[in-house]
């Protein structure tokens, strides 16, 4: 994965994915309706999501691109929840989500098909 992605950039990235090919003014609007973010806040958050190689910038009308998806955020942003909260331990991270989560049957058997999948 590339460099440590902060919540910042994460939702900026989340417009990209929802929107690209988008232009760079587009996710300022976005993002100042969404966020109460001015334009330099989101073209700053933009510029460093593209020199980590998040992001690829083309012409015209600076056109943004995603480089990265969106799973592998996912994946890389929870093994590091795991590791720093959980000591590496899956088991523990499932087990913290089920004490505090009420499931329905529906949920129990996707979940019960997903490990058997497994």
């Amino acid at each position: 994965m590339k460099d440590k992605i902060f919540d910042s950039e994460i939702k900026v990235m989340e417009i990209v994915w929802d929107s690209e090919p988008v232009t760079a003014k587009e996710i300022s609007r976005i993002a100042g309706d969404a966020i109460g973010w001015n334009k330099n806040t989101t073209y700053t958050v933009i510029k460093k999501l593209i020199d980590k190689g998040y992001l690829k910038r083309s012409e015209p009308d600076f056109t943004v691109t995603s480089v990265v998806g969106r799973d592998e955020v996912q994946r890389s942003e929870t093994r590091g929840l795991v590791n720093r909260l959980f000591g590496g331990s899956k088991k523990a991270l499932f087990s913290a989500l089920l004490e505090d989560e009420e499931l329905t049957e529906s949920e129990i058997r996707e979940l019960r098909a997903m490990i058997d999948r497994r």
